[in-house]
């Protein structure tokens, strides 16, 4: 027996891949017998499923593990039960032959946590229940709350949990990237094959069609999140002249509160709330409701007469609450119908509000624009212009950071968007070690890439202003200030440029969805301040030479806060 086993590891010394070959041979024979007795395994019939009478659950009735990974859509067949055996196999059953996931007895090893994380996202996920398909149309959507696109990472679950966060009772999914939320469905039927489209960011499930949604009813939707307290405070403002026409809405509320105004608007799928005493008012903003003039608050003092600590106004004096309700009337953008012989670049340093800017623009005209570059990630989030040439005269106005004399002639025109350096600085700085929304690390502050951008950026922002006032054939200079402040006014001088004919009613709704999906909640509080005295006061320097080119092109200087500090 020794000779035979020594012959052996001889043979296999002198032939070593005939050894490695028996080994994976040995191995995939192993690997071939344990997926085949996972396959064919089949739980054993326990008591109560053989006796429904005996504690089986009510008709119609999930167990617990049997959701599947898309949201609000269970198994619809008792007879996928079987399939949890057949995908897990025998070791899946408890000693009775019972589901070990039903009885919550999840045992040791990674397999089972992996189950038991399953177990645990799958009861979050009962919080919605599918519906069916719905028709959708452009001009007068099923669902007509906050909607919002991503064109690479959409997932049922994402959407849903974002509509129950704002406190809507519907989510909808459509053209497989797209989001919808509303209160109720505004829409008919259609046939559950024409939700066919699959999710950008979720093999397997569906989110909607062509204009058609996979619509979900919310079971958890947040009840606090439908108080005022998500509402927007607009302020104190006179009655309308025209009340009917203004706010079309009207309840009258002996026992008024704020929380019963809002939610009768929301559910009335209206964006504003006006508070008037016992009366609650509905409506958009309109010319004959701007919200421009704000009165004194002490005008709206008047108590609620269900609530002691919060004023719901008067007759004469309103006060308004913006709801969850999404504006919809310059949500629809599209390309330019016939292609333009004009290109206007949106020209900006990094960092001062370009992306921000397109959106305003995107809204006010309804009209897509492009880029001088591709940003995938702002193509998944709605801007359909950035896969197009920049030459390709389809978008409205093109986005540049380039200051060069050849790339900035190119141009007929451009919308010069100029931000305090110091503020712009530190986004970029954000954005390029965290992402359009995100933050720089704290060692990124402390380390040796904050001094280094600083040194190379800093003079960037001032060529790239007197490259163009220098180059540029028409330049229209707004400040990223200004445009925060006064939107209305800075929006209108930028669609004039354009050469865009944009209505009020229009502006108005901008306005109340102004924000977009590239909002950084505020820069970051720092413990310290990053500039130096050093880099301060090169950046002074900096903008001294700014202003003067501005005033030296009869514009007004940069704004007095641009200087520290």
């Amino acid at each position: 027996m020794a000779k035979l086993w020594f012959k052996f590891q001889r043979y296999f010394r002198r032939k070593p891949v005939r050894f490695f070959t028996f080994l994976v041979l040995y191995l995939t024979a192993g690997s071939l017998v344990f997926l085949h007795s996972g396959f064919v395994g089949q739980p054993a019939v326990s008591q109560n499923q053989a006796n429904p009478a005996a504690g089986a659950p009510a008709e119609g009735a999930e167990l617990p593990f049997l959701g599947d990974l898309h949201l609000g859509r269970g198994f619809r067949d008792t007879g996928e039960a079987s399939s949890i055996a057949r995908r897990y196999g025998p070791w899946f059953k408890g000693k009775d032959g019972s589901e070990r996931a039903k009885l919550g007895d999840y045992g040791g090893g990674a397999w089972s946590r992996a189950l038991k994380g399953r177990v645990v996202r799958e009861k979050e996920e009962e919080r919605a229940k599918y519906i069916g398909c719905y028709l959708d149309d452009t001009q007068s959507r099923a669902l007509r709350g906050v909607s919002f696109f991503d064109y690479k990472k959409m997932t049922v679950f994402r959407c849903q949990d974002n509509c129950a966060e704002r406190g809507y009772l519907y989510a909808g999914l459509e053209f497989g990237a797209e989001c919808y939320c509303g209160h109720k469905i505004q829409a008919a039927n259609a046939s559950e094959a024409e939700c066919d489209m699959e999710c950008k960011g979720e093999r397997g499930s569906l989110c909607g069609g062509a204009n058609r949604l996979s619509v979900y009813r919310l079971q958890l939707a947040q009840e606090s999140a439908r108080r005022y307290g998500s509402a927007v405070f607009r302020g104190c403002f006179r009655r309308p002249d025209n009340l009917s026409l203004a706010l079309p809405v009207t309840a009258a509320m002996p026992n008024m509160s704020v929380d019963k105004c809002v939610d009768f608007c929301t559910e009335k799928e209206y964006p504003l709330a006006a508070l008037a005493g016992t009366a609650c008012h509905c409506g958009f903003p309109t010319t004959l409701f701007p919200l421009h003039e704000r009165e004194d608050e002490q005008l709206c003092a008047q108590k609620c007469s269900a609530e002691e600590f919060e004023s719901c106004g008067t007759a004469s004096y309103f006060i308004v609450y913006q709801t969850q309700v999404q504006d919809n009337r310059c949500m629809d953008r599209r390309f330019l119908p016939a292609k333009s012989k004009r290109l206007i670049a949106l020209a900006s340093f990094p960092g001062a509000g370009n992306t921000w800017a397109r959106h305003l623009i995107e809204l006010a005209t309804g009209f897509y624009t492009g880029s001088y570059y591709f940003d995938g990630s702002l193509y998944n989030k709605g801007f359909k212009g950035e896969r197009d040439h920049w030459r390709s005269g389809r978008t409205i106005c093109i986005k540049t950071h380039e200051s060069g004399q050849k790339e900035i002639e190119a141009f007929d025109a451009a919308i010069l968007l100029i931000r305090n350096p110091y503020k712009a600085l530190m986004a970029e700085f954000n954005r390029k070690y965290g992402g359009h929304i995100g933050f720089a690390a704290h060692a990124h502050w402390k380390g040796k890439e904050w001094p280094e951008f600083v040194r190379n950026y800093a003079p960037w922002w001032a060529t790239h202003t007197l490259d163009w006032l220098r180059f540029g054939k028409k330049v229209l200079v707004v400040h990223f200030e200004d445009l925060k402040r006064d939107l209305f006014v800075q929006l209108g001088r930028m669609a004039g440029l354009l050469g865009v004919a944009v209505r009020e009613d229009r502006l108005l709704c901008v306005e109340s969805q102004k924000d977009g999906n590239f909002k950084r909640s505020g820069l970051r509080k720092l413990e310290y301040d990053p500039y130096t005295a050093d880099m301060q006061k090169a950046i002074s320097a900096y903008i001294k030479m700014v202003d003067s080119a501005l005033k030296g092109r009869n514009l007004s200087g940069v704004p007095d806060d641009y200087y520290p500090r």
